[in-house]
């Protein structure tokens, strides 16, 4: 999971390269079923990262700093 800001700019900054590689074949495959097929890895990967920032953003400062606490324990 996303743990603070730095982490949260470095998986924002990590899905952009997958979405600009389904958009890429959106225009070059031709077939729609290998298109799903292509995609799907980067759409999983995408997905999971979002999941990440959404759990990050989804906690307040101090219940995330509670969270990694007990984490290290």
């Amino acid at each position: 999971m996303v743990q603070n800001a730095q982490e949260l700019e470095a998986t924002l900054r990590r899905i952009r390269p997958f979405q600009k590689q389904i958009e890429k074949l959106r225009e070059v495959e031709t077939n729609p079923q290998n298109h799903r097929l292509s995609a799907g890895g980067f759409l999983a990967e995408i997905d999971r990262m979002n999941l990440e920032v959404r759990g990050y953003l989804s906690i307040h400062p101090s219940e995330l700093i509670e969270q990694i606490a007990e984490g290290s324990r």
